[in-house]
Parts: structure tokens; sequence; C-alpha cells
């Protein structure tokens, strides 16, 4: 599949490694989801992380809401391909107990956890064992007060400004106990508030940064606020490990998130469609036959671009430029490979024709 010679330039940050998953340096930008289960239901968490990992999820949280759940994470763990990450708010004991099930990752929120003396338990049994933690900063659960932002003047960047301030006095905290597998995210509902935010703090640390837009929303919307959001940050070179947060399946925010990437040609996964937006001139149901297409290529694991044309104005360019491509008109289309035209197929045979080909990439 062709990339962009436009490709944005990565911010370099210290690498990290989280069960195994490179994170940051320079190493491929990680897409991640959360389960929706019980964690205390072992069966349905396993389960659905095995699907996860069917579309490549690449790391996977889970929420940890009691001891139950804590000490559930050592048969998940045992059951599972990928890199487990405890969220943990509220109760330090349970991030302990979550090192105890052997974790590959913690997720602490400032906002409710804050004593020193109780993070500095959870810093030294994560350094024991080399878990790196997460410094997740939700611009709906700040802490009330901090002592840089009390001296500050208010202004319309005080948001921002409250969220760059807790991430740095946690990460000071966890560096002055000697920890620096440190990872940090600052998100929010509101796009600009985010990137904003992004913003400031990748110019005043290092550490990789995990980024996304909480609570985005349904599918529809979602998906849309997600791509504004995840995708201006990338293109500024920021984020080593995404999550598109969706009200939907985990699936969806990883199918959604390696399109963010692709879009920008900052990974290769599976296929891309390009497909006709339709209009008058189109002679055939363009869009019963791109999302057969669509269904047919979430099969597909080769990085091939795929064209389903519906006119004869962009319709052969596209289709031509593609790895493989159709331009539909009025019960006959043309099929090109490479470039090249290899026939007329007729009506019928529109979407199995096109995938005879696509296939022919995974031999």
């Amino acid at each position: 599949m062709k990339t962009s010679k436009n490709t944005p330039q990565r911010r370099l940050s210290k690498q990290i490694e989280i069960g195994g998953v490179k994170i940051g340096g320079g190493a491929p930008i990680v897409v991640q989801s959360m389960t929706n289960t019980d964690t205390r239901d072992i069966k349905a968490t396993v389960s659905q992380i095995k699907e996860l990992q069917e579309y490549d999820c690449e790391i996977v949280r889970v929420a940890v809401p009691d001891i139950q759940a804590a000490q559930a994470l050592k048969k998940i763990k045992k059951g599972i391909k990928i890199p487990l990450i405890a969220d943990i708010h509220f109760d330090y004991r349970l991030a302990l107990t979550a090192l105890e099930s052997g974790v590959d990752g913690l997720r602490l929120n400032p906002g409710n956890i804050a004593d020193k003396e109780q993070i500095k338990k959870v810093v030294l049994a994560a350094k024991e064992r080399a878990v790196p933690i997460r410094i997740g900063v939700n611009a709906g659960s700040l802490p009330k007060k901090i002592s840089v932002m009390d001296s500050r003047n208010k202004s319309e960047n005080d948001r921002v400004n409250h969220m760059v301030d807790t991430a740095l006095e946690q990460v000071k905290m966890l560096e002055s106990l000697d920890f620096d597998l440190i990872k940090v995210s600052l998100k929010a509902f509101d796009v600009p508030t985010t990137i904003a935010a992004y913003k400031a703090i990748a110019a005043k640390i290092l550490y990789p940064l995990h980024i996304g837009i909480t609570e985005a929303g349904t599918p529809h919307t979602g998906v849309i606020r997600s791509s504004v959001g995840i995708g201006t940050l990338l293109y500024l070179g920021i984020g080593d490990t995404i999550r598109v947060s969706l009200t939907a399946h985990p699936r969806e925010e990883v199918i959604a998130g390696y399109e963010i990437l692709k879009s920008l040609d900052l990974r290769q996964h599976g296929p891309v469609l390009v497909s006709c937006p339709t209009c008058g001139r189109t002679e055939v149901d363009i869009i019963k036959i791109a999302q057969q297409v669509e269904v047919e290529l979430q099969k597909i694991k080769t990085p091939i671009r795929v064209a389903v044309m519906g006119c004869v104005v962009n319709g052969p360019g596209e289709a031509k430029d593609a790895d493989v491509g159709i331009a539909c008109g009025k019960g006959r289309g043309i099929l090109f490979r490479k470039g090249k035209k290899l026939g007329i197929v007729e009506e019928e045979d529109f979407v199995k024709s096109l995938m005879r080909e696509v296939r022919s990439f995974e031999k």
C-alpha cells in the first residue's frame, strides 16, 4: 500500500515497555482499548479480551472497582496474550493487589488518589516489579487545589494549566522515588482543551504520552470527535499510545484507532477502502456495494488500498491508483489491479470479482 511523504514527524519520547510492548522512543504508535465487562466475571472478561486480540488490540485496560476484581486479574492475565493494565481509582490498596496479581501496568488518577504515602507504597511496589504507571489526568476529576495553581491569576486557560500542573506534580513525586517508568495522559471531552493540554505537557516532559478524547460518545459522534482530537495531536507529532473512547463494544474503539493511524500513514494495518461519495452520475447502488466490500475487508489483514468507485469522472483514475479497484457503471464495471485493467465485470459479480483480487494479495 502506498504511503505519503508527508507523514507527521513524531515527538521523540523516552521508551518504556508494557508487557513486552515498546511504548515511545520511535516505536509504532500502540492501539489500546478497555473492556466493558465486569472484571470480577473472569470468563466474560477473558472472552472479550480475546475478541479484542483478534482485532489486533495491543494493550487492554480493565476496571478494578474492588478487591475481588483486583484478585481476578491473576486468572485474567493467564487467559490472554496482550498486556493487561489495571485502572485504579480511590483505593491505593487495589493497585497493590493488582501488582501482586501480575498486571503489566497501572493507571492511577491523581484526582482521586492524592495521599503521598499511599502513592509511595504503590510506586515502590511497581518499581520492584518494573511495572510502568500511567498518570491519567481527567478534566472531570481534577484535584480541587494544587500548589502551583494557588498562586496563579485566573484566566480562561486555568483548566488546561490545572491539568498540566496536576500531571507535573505527580511526575515529580514519582521521580523523587527514583521511578521513571512513566506514561502520562491529560484527557477531556472538549477537543480544544485536550489539544492545548497535550501540547503544553509535551513541551515539558520526555515521557511517552497516551492520547484520547474522554467520554467521546457513541460511534456516530464519538469517532468524529476522537478523530479530530487524536488526529490533530498525531499530526503535531504528539502521542505514543491511543484509545478511542466510545459508548460501544470496545472492538469499535480498536477499529477506529487503526483507521485514524492509517489516515495519517502512521501505521499500516489491513486494507484502506476508497469509495465514491455517490452523486447523480452513479448508475448502480454504490452504497450497497461499498458496504458489502467493507464487511468483506474486515477479514483481510494485508495492508492494501481498495477502491470502489461509481462514475466516469473520478472512478477510473481512483480505481487505477489503488492496489485493487473497480469503476462501476450501469450493468458493468472495469476491474483494475496495480493500475492495469484486468477486464470487464458484470454487475452481479462486482463484489465477488473485486474480493477475489484482494485475497490474491494474501497468498
